[in-house]
């Protein structure tokens, strides 16, 4: 339930938080288990987007320390606001105008989504010193509505990114069309495990598959995920109204 006026309470915060955190986990297990996989191959990226500061803090005092933004502007607010043990996660859109002030703080891109983006990327962190690592972004369910390579599009672009000397490639991510179905995302999903097995040919090279929200994040594990990007399940209860 989305409740009016926030806790201002610490503990109750924390309470609800805690709460939150462990029942995420839980399903998260559960649905690693149903598909014979490690949990632990998982990692919960904690979407801050419309989080307010002090829950975001006491989900930090929890030990979670694996946070995502969607706007680059917001991310570099958002990392001066918190310590620098957070690995910030990048998990919309980047422009090109923001890559020179993004790279020194995520850990993690997980939205390229053209050629002249990633030879931006590599070329800026180039010039700052630094490798980048990142995540292809895939339109796999073809709405016009999305961002992201078009699957042919990326099989055709890969030699070209593949071997950049400043970007890493570590694997591919998706967004499945929304519904209130999460069984309606499985064949995306299977479709981008299948894109990445293909593109990565039996060497191992992209281990990662961002994909799977609050809505449909048990399917995404079922499926390979090892990326989850879940927000509102995070902060049920915090707001009421």
């Amino acid at each position: 339930m989305i409740m009016s006026q926030p806790h201002s309470d610490p503990a109750a915060i924390e309470c609800l938080v805690r709460d939150n955190l462990n029942a995420v986990r839980a399903r998260m297990a559960r649905a690693a288990e149903r598909s014979g996989r490690n949990a632990e191959a998982v990692t919960l990226v904690a979407v801050t987007k419309y989080a307010q500061p002090e829950w975001v803090q006491a989900l930090l005092r929890l030990g979670h320390l694996e946070l995502g933004e969607n706007r680059p502007q917001q991310l570099e607010e958002r990392a001066r606001l918190f310590p620098s043990t957070v690995n910030w996660h990048l998990i919309g859109h980047l422009q090109r105008n923001k890559v020179r002030k993004t790279l020194p703080i995520v850990r993690l891109i997980h939205s390229l989504d053209s050629v002249s983006l990633v030879q931006a990327v590599d070329r800026i962190a180039g010039e700052l010193g630094l490798l980048s690592e990142a995540l292809l972004e895939v339109n796999v369910s073809g709405e016009a509505s999305k961002g992201g390579f078009r699957p042919d599009d990326l099989r055709t672009a890969w030699a070209a990114l593949r071997d950049l000397p400043r970007v890493s490639i570590r694997g591919l991510m998706t967004m499945a069309p929304l519904s209130d179905d999460p069984e309606s995302a499985r064949t995306v999903f299977r479709d981008l495990r299948r894109l990445r097995d293909e593109l990565a040919g039996g060497s191992g090279q992209l281990p990662e598959l961002s994909m799977g929200m609050t809505g449909d994040f048990e399917v995404a594990i079922e499926e390979g995920a090892t990326l989850v990007r879940i927000g509102s399940a995070l902060w049920t209860g915090l707001e009421e109204g």
